[in-house]
């Protein structure tokens, strides 16, 4: 699963000059974003945010000095991206677990909030938050786990939970992104802010060879897995609504769910997980959000500096 930061930086490189091989991952190449930002993307001084999916939770090695419980990566998704544009600047303070309202307010001890990292000076901004607002993340995937042995091929979850976790998702998380890209904007207003969307964790249909490593009933898949698509359809738009440029993370990363053999995903499942947390990206997965992000922001190699 993993790969050296020399292989890595390769492979960025190739996708920011435009000549990574056609296949799954350059299928959403094409740029999806707000409607102010048409220019040539700086980017440095660079500054990361978000949660574990952008901190690349359990990848190791981690990031010296940076406190444990935010578990960062030198392999996540912008170390990946400044291994290619070279800034001048780059500060990382992705962190798992945090919530939109952790780029406002200390997150735990030694942490300090998200957003104190951003100036006027900022010209990229990358993040993949939103998932852990409301808990919806852990009460659904990890709760519909711990209820799945009651119906392994039904749906308990879904006739548990109903609409809840994507009514939150459209009326809670979608005005948090909002306010907090639009914070973003206001310390950075010169930035190009990037969200990135999360790539797909369970196929569209579940399967009993799957269930060993994802033990989520197999009438609950399609239903998270819906779950999910609304969580990107609420980021797009928050991006669409504040100028901010959305990632779209799905087209690419379909076959690369946590049901796919190790060799071939992108996600960890949540039993027996290799080098990163259970149902997070491990270090393709994170090379592949930073691939997705430097094409659909057409960032050439040392552009903008």
């Amino acid at each position: 699963m993993r790969r050296t930061t020399s292989v890595l930086t390769a492979t960025m490189f190739a996708a920011a000059m435009g000549v990574v091989a056609a296949g799954p991952a350059s299928a959403s190449a094409a740029p999806a974003w707000g409607h102010r930002h048409h220019h040539a993307v700086k980017t440095s001084p660079y500054v990361a945010l978000g949660d574990s999916y952008s901190s690349a939770a359990g990848v190791q090695p981690s990031v010296v000095g940076s406190p444990p419980v935010c578990s960062r990566s030198t392999l996540n998704y912008a170390h990946d991206i400044a291994a290619v544009t070279k800034p001048t600047s780059f500060t990382d303070v992705t962190c798992s677990g945090a919530k939109t309202s952790d780029f406002y307010s200390s997150q735990s001890a030694g942490v300090a909030p998200q957003l104190d990292a951003v100036t006027n000076k900022t010209r990229l901004v990358t993040m993949t938050i939103g998932g852990n607002d409301e808990d919806v993340f852990v009460d659904s995937f990890f709760g519909c786990a711990a209820i799945s042995s009651t119906d392994i091929t039904g749906n308990p979850c879904q006739k548990k939970y109903g609409s809840t976790f994507t009514d939150e998702i459209v009326n809670q998380t979608y005005p948090h992104l909002v306010a907090a890209l639009r914070a973003v904007h206001e310390k950075a207003p010169h930035a190009t802010v990037a969200i990135v969307g999360y790539p797909e964790i369970l196929p569209a249909t579940g399967s009993l060879a799957c269930y060993p490593a994802m033990p989520i009933s197999l009438g609950d898949v399609p239903w998270l897995h819906h779950e999910e698509n609304v969580l990107n359809s609420v980021v797009r738009r928050a991006a669409w609504k504040t100028g901010s440029r959305f990632i779209d993370m799905a087209p690419s990363s379909t076959g690369h769910d946590a049901c796919q053999p190790e060799s071939k995903r992108w996600i960890e499942p949540a039993v027996g997980p290799v080098n990163a947390f259970p149902v997070h990206p491990n270090a393709v997965g994170e090379a592949a959000m930073a691939r997705q992000t430097l094409l659909q922001l057409c960032i050439r190699a040392h552009a903008g500096r």
